[in-house]
């Protein structure tokens, strides 16, 4: 009796309460200018390892494909509590378009990593949800850091817009420590040889800037603090957005995998148990 409870107790600790609760997580690819094919499986496999998702893959049909196709491509959102975007290519159909918007607005959860800022240039509810993307600076208005930490909103049509200098090592620096994203972070860390996106576009609306990046002019930058991860509301919804990970290398950083994974529990639940990375040092 004494050793079945010990045993027991030993596995009750082995596995987390919410372990046994696991968050149904969907990664919707299929188009990029980035290699989604690789960068995929990465996030998959980052995400299964922490034991908190499982994950499926809805692929859309690429470029060349016939109208048939496209007309069997209707990811079931319902069914999910988080949905991670890798995407950037043809228009959904309006069918999946309207979809994603009731699921978030209804209360879903949505990822946008990376590239996928740059889709659907023509979908307003999309550039809502995601707050700012790879626009240029007359799409819209933009936000940024100054060194005093205070925002500096950018009118539309008025300076930078997107862009990256040569990718380079460099460092994230935390905003919200208290974020449930965030909590437990390093406030300063070095992140992998990436894209340091700048200039990024959009409604730039309700936006709560969680990290951002120093854009140095010797890299081509803006000289300004750029929003790095952010969320954004949108109805019920939770939003949560990261520019870092351009290729594997990048995605699998533990200060990125580890954005992803937490960003992803809030965006399902709106709350984070995972922790961050014991590989991921402070400066």
């Amino acid at each position: 009796m004494l050793l079945a409870a010990l045993l027991a107790v030993a596995a009750a600790s082995a596995c987390p309460a919410w372990a046994q609760d696991k968050i149904n997580l969907l990664i919707v690819d299929g188009q990029n200018g980035h290699d989604w094919k690789a960068t995929t499986p990465a996030i998959k496999d980052l995400l299964l390892k922490t034991g908190r998702f499982n994950v499926d893959v809805a692929t859309s049909p690429d470029k060349k494909a016939p109208k048939e196709d496209w007309a069997k491509f209707r990811p079931d959102f319902s069914k999910y509590g988080v949905v991670l975007t890798n995407y950037c290519g043809q228009p959904w159909p309006d069918e999946v378009k309207k979809a994603l918007e009731t699921y978030l607005t209804g209360g879903g959860g949505f990822v946008a990593y990376h590239f996928a800022v740059a889709a659907f240039p023509e979908w307003d509810a999309y550039n809502q949800m995601i707050g700012m993307g790879w626009k240029d600076n007359k799409f819209g208005e933009g936000l940024c850091l100054d060194d005093d930490g205070k925002i500096v909103r950018r009118p539309k049509g008025e300076g930078p817009g997107r862009g990256h200098g040569p990718s380079h090592v460099f460092d994230i620096r935390v905003r919200d420590a208290e974020h449930p994203i965030m909590k437990g972070f390093p406030a300063e860390w070095t992140h992998a040889n990436d894209e340091l996106y700048h200039g990024q576009r959009g409604p730039a609306k309700d936006m709560h800037i969680l990290a951002t990046a120093y854009s140095a002019k010797e890299h081509k930058g803006t000289g300004m603090h750029e929003p790095m991860a952010w969320t954004v509301p949108f109805g019920k919804g939770r939003v949560f957005v990261t520019l870092l990970g351009h290729h594997v290398e990048q995605t699998v950083h533990p200060g990125s995998a580890t954005l992803i994974a937490r960003g992803a529990e809030w965006a399902a639940t709106g709350k984070v148990t995972l922790p961050v990375s014991p590989d991921l040092k402070g400066k």
